[in-house]
């Protein structure tokens, strides 16, 4: 049998021929063998994989290529989930260079040595970025988006990029134009992942890489968190960085973490939260980010808080009633560890409070070509004008596109967006009065109204419950796992939702809500 060494130049031969094309095209000859290890990857999570290092079990490079071993097993090949877009073929390298680096001082930082799923529309200054579209392929920016830049600097290995909703438009599904094929859910592989983050979510629930960052300008990361049993933070508009993110409305987008438990999701978030420079929307997070958020990651948040049910964001027609039982031993689940539930808890005369006149608003067009304009000659395309004519985009994105690129007028000139905006005051005033009111700690609710869609399946309710309060508030939300539908397969997620600047709280319930009920489990299809 070779030795591992062996199995890794083999890896090392088979990636460097990958690099160079999107991972569709990707066909190793043969799949690469496991390395020796007694330490599997299946299910662990950071704090596990540094105990490993610490006590000599594990190495970077073995860890690293444990993963890139499932990768080539599941991504295209066996259930091929069909998730990511691009490996990195210099994983294994920067993993030795990790172990060298640890066994000289320790270990770099905080995510040392994680294998990270990043979204396809974060730039990356070694890989390509394409946002799912073609018409960005082969497209390397010259340096890291904010969050890419600071999980390195701590540490943490960009294992391979994401699909992702072209253009990031849809949370219903995962398809793009990049990548030929839908990316599968993998606890039902004729099911949706939900969109637009919905590679990094399949990734991470099969244990093709360790964690991922996602994006969310409506759903975008606790969407596809709640369809694959992984937990999302969305954060408050300003705690985090948005600077080399591929945009879709700069005013909603939040870039944020998902993973298969609360202390991971914290552990990435720590080191991202906080202000940017390029990012003057994070201005305010130098007078609210906390000190460490990772210290409400403790025991005993649920005894005494108040948890509003938030009726007014689910129940609607469609509404499914396995989810509506699921959800309701979650709220039972939170009352048996402590906290008192208000039920219902919710705004007075809400069509009335988020009503917004002035016709529509559609930034997408103007924040995209400024964004692209501001990289120079280096980006491929730099109108939306372009793409349509170059034809390089899948056929579901077409009208989208043609219907932004016809919007005339900026956003900040826009009737519509005016009124959008001022809407937005009003809404977040009321949320925070009836927080007030009732003394609520945070609200809740399904993340989604029903369980994930089949593939393809357009007609029945996709029970999208997190588009209005988070998105248009600006006020975070974290959804984690609360239990499954259709016979015990289908994952559903409770949203946690709250105050601005609220994080450290809701991370605290949320965590205990986790150790309470360990709903999580592995996709059967990726053993």
């Amino acid at each position: 049998m070779p030795r591992p060494v062996m199995r890794s130049r083999l890896l090392l031969v088979a990636l460097a021929a990958l690099s160079a094309a999107p991972l569709a095209a990707q066909r190793p000859a043969r799949t690469p063998s496991t390395p020796r290890s007694s330490f599997r990857v299946e299910e662990t999570t950071i704090a596990e994989v540094h105990l490993a290092f610490a006590s000599k079990r594990l190495t970077c490079h073995n860890l690293v290529a444990a993963y890139l071993d499932r990768i080539a097993r599941y991504d295209k090949r066996g259930p091929a989930i069909n998730a990511l877009v691009t490996v990195n073929a210099r994983a294994l390298l920067v993993a030795d260079s990790l172990d060298r680096r640890y066994a000289a001082s320790g270990p770099v930082g905080p995510l040392h040595c994680i294998p990270m799923i990043v979204k396809d529309n974060y730039e990356t200054r070694d890989l390509q970025t394409t946002a799912g579209s073609l018409a960005l392929k082969g497209w390397i920016p010259t340096r890291d988006a904010t969050f890419v830049r600071r999980v390195r600097e701590a540490g943490a290995i960009i294992l391979a990029k994401s699909n992702l909703a072209e253009w990031a438009f849809t949370p219903y599904e995962t398809v793009s134009s990049i990548l030929p094929g839908y990316t599968k859910n993998p606890y039902a592989l004729d099911r949706v992942t939900a969109g637009s983050s919905g590679g990094t979510a399949a990734a991470v629930a099969a244990n093709e890489g360790e964690v991922g960052l996602g994006t969310d300008t409506g759903n975008s990361i606790r969407g596809p968190s709640a369809h694959q049993a992984l937990v999302g933070i969305r954060s408050t508009m300003g705690l985090t960085s948005r600077a080399g993110v591929v945009p879709l409305n700069n005013g909603s987008d939040i870039a944020g973490p998902m993973a298969r438990t609360v202390a991971d999701a914290v552990a990435v978030f720590q080191v991202v939260a906080g202000v940017d420079a390029d990012d003057p929307v994070t201005a305010p997070a130098r007078d609210h980010r906390e000190a460490d958020y990772r210290t409400f990651v403790k025991p005993g948040a649920l005894q005494g808080a108040r948890i509003g049910v938030l009726r007014q964001a689910y129940e609607r027609a469609g509404l499914d009633s396995e989810v509506v039982t699921v959800f309701g031993r979650a709220v039972a689940a939170l009352k048996a560890q402590g906290a008192t539930i208000v039920d219902p808890a919710g705004i007075d005369s809400l069509a009335s409070v988020t009503r917004a006149g002035g016709g529509g608003c559609n930034p997408f067009k103007y924040d995209l070509e400024r964004y692209l304009t501001a990289r120079g000659e280096g980006a491929p395309v730099h109108t939306i004008r372009e793409v349509l004519r170059s034809g390089n985009y899948h056929p579901t994105v077409q009208l989208r596109l043609q219907a932004a690129d016809s919007v005339s007028v900026p956003p900040e000139d826009a009737p519509g967006c005016k009124s959008r905006e001022a809407m937005r005051v009003r809404f977040r005033a009321a949320v925070v009065a009836m927080m007030d009111s009732l003394k609520l700690d945070a609200l809740v609710y399904p993340t989604w109204s029903n369980p994930p869609r089949l593939i393809g399946d357009l007609n029945t309710p996709a029970g999208d419950n997190s588009q209005l309060f988070s998105p248009t508030t600006g006020f975070p939300a974290i959804t984690v796992p609360m239990g499954y539908t259709r016979e015990n397969t289908l994952p559903a997620g409770m949203t946690f939702f709250g105050r601005p600047w609220s994080e450290g709280r809701l991370i605290g319930l949320a965590y205990g809500f986790e150790q309470a009920t360990h709903h999580r489990k592995a996709p059967t299809s990726t053993p």
